[in-house]
This record gives C-alpha cells, sequence and structure tokens, in this order.
C-alpha cells in the first residue's frame, strides 16, 4: 500500500545514476525533490537540465554540507552517494580504502545523524540507505567496496531497530549488476593495482569483469524500487534487485560454506 500524499525528499549523489533517475521520478510524481550532488557544478548543470528539481552542493565527506541537512524539514532521505573501489588488499592505496569508507559509510552516517533528529522530534520520516548486493557476498578483488557494503548492510539493521519506536522507517536495497556506469568505472580501476607479473589476480580480475559486466540491468528498475519506496506506508527491511537474486546470492553463500 502507498500514499500519493506530496514529500519533501532529499537524494544524494543525485548528479547520475539511481540518485539522477530517482530524483526525476520523483518530481515526476508531485514530490518536493532536493537532489544533491557532489559538487556546485553538477548542481547548478542538473537545474539547468531539470528546473522542477531542487538542486544543492552537498559532499558527503564534507561535515559543514551535512550540517545543512539538518534544517530542510526532510519527510525522506535517500542516501544515494557511492563510491567504487575494487582491487587486491594487498596492494590496494590505504588512502583510496579510506576515501571509500568516508563516502560509502561514514558520510551516510552523519547523514543520518544530521537529519534524524528532526524525524524523530516530528514522529516520522524515512531513511532508505542504497547498499548492494556487495553487501551480501564478497569475492576475490572485491574486498573494498564489499567492506563498506557490509558495513551498511549492519547499520541499517540496527538503525532501523533504534528509530522504529520514534516513527521513522529505516530500510535500504541492494541492486545488483545495472547498467549506470558505476561497475564499468569500478571494475576498470582493478588492474592499476595489480603488480607486474601476478598472473593468477590477472585471470581473477578477468573473472570479475565478466560477471559484472555482462549483461548489466536497466536501472529504471531501481530507480522505480527506490520511487516505490519513498511512497509505501511500511517498507521491508530489504529490497533486492532484480528480483530472484537472492536466491542466487544463497547458492553462492551456500558454495563458499
Amino acid at each position: 500500500m502507498t500514499t500519493t500524499s506530496p514529500r519533501t525528499v532529499l537524494i544524494t549523489g543525485a548528479g547520475s545514476g539511481f540518485g539522477k533517475g530517482t530524483a526525476i521520478e520523483l518530481a515526476r510524481r508531485g514530490h518536493s525533490v532536493i537532489a544533491a550532488t557532489e559538487t556546485s557544478a553538477q548542481a547548478d548543470a542538473l537545474a539547468t537540465e531539470h528546473p522542477e528539481l531542487t538542486t544543492m552542493k552537498l559532499d558527503v565527506t564534507s561535515s559543514d554540507d551535512i550540517a545543512r541537512a539538518a534544517d530542510l524539514g526532510l519527510d525522506v532521505l535517500i542516501n544515494n552517494a557511492g563510491m567504487g573501489v575494487m582491487a587486491p588488499m594487498t596492494t590496494v592505496p590505504m588512502d583510496k580504502v579510506r576515501a571509500i569508507f568516508d563516502v560509502n559509510v561514514f558520510g551516510m552516517v552523519e547523514m543520518c545523524q544530521s537529519v534524524a533528529p528532526g524525524m524523530i522530534e516530528r514522529g516520522s520520516g524515512r531513511i532508505i540507505n542504497v547498499s548492494s548486493i556487495a553487501g551480501k557476498l564478497a569475492s576475490p578483488l572485491t574486498s573494498p567496496y564489499c567492506m563498506t557494503k557490509h558495513a551498511v548492510e549492519a547499520f541499517t539493521i540496527s538503525l532501523r531497530g533504534e528509530l522504529e519506536p520514534h516513527g521513522v522507517d529505516v530500510c535500504k536495497i541492494n541492486p545488483g549488476p545495472y547498467d549506470t556506469g558505476f561497475n564499468d568505472r569500478m571494475v576498470d580501476g582493478i588492474t592499476e593495482h595489480i603488480a607486474a607479473g601476478d598472473e593468477a589476480t590477472h585471470a581473477a580480475n578477468q573473472m570479475i569483469r565478466e560477471i559484472v559486466l555482462t549483461d548489466q540491468l536497466d536501472p529504471q528498475d531501481v530507480v522505480t524500487a527506490l520511487a516505490d519506496l519513498t511512497e509505501a506506508d511500511e517498507t521491508p527491511l530489504e529490497t533486492l534487485l532484480p528480483v530472484g537474486i537472492g536466491e542466487m546470492l544463497q547458492a553462492m553463500l551456500d558454495d563458499q560454506a
């Protein structure tokens, strides 16, 4: 069951991909959408392209930017901003590991700390965290990204239980391989971190490329799901996409065990 009453929604990482698509879709459905982007240039470009959106520069690694979200009177926060890093754990630069945690985990946590008090005071609100199937499964070369999404899983489950008594709903969505360009950039970056002559890791890299980049899906499925979750009267903790991928993940986990 869903409600059609207009809501004020902030989406981080709205300059491209799922975030941009969801911002446009929610505005089309009549909601007041604040599309937040990492840079002012992205915000200006998005406002020019889609004047129906309110845009703002909000870098989720900037505490000053994040603090501005507290005063927006949000009904819904969609934590969509994300960074992708894949590499061998023995050679990945630690500054990249720290950077991906800053965006995917610490930025998300700080966004929630910024907006949750207002939601608690009003006795209503919703936080939707964009996780990944990478939060359910890990494999060679994927660890930097998978570690962050495993953290998102734990954070979301805990936060849902903490905020439910205050009338605030928390849920997550776990997309698989969707064709937004994000996966391509992430996988393309693996090679630079493989040591010269490490043929075994080069072979693993080729396997990951084929798994992640073959037959990527239409991101509109995720856009629609995020918009539907925004409007729903109640949400499940978890939405796995595409439909049926949960069974595939379970089979892979069983194989690992």
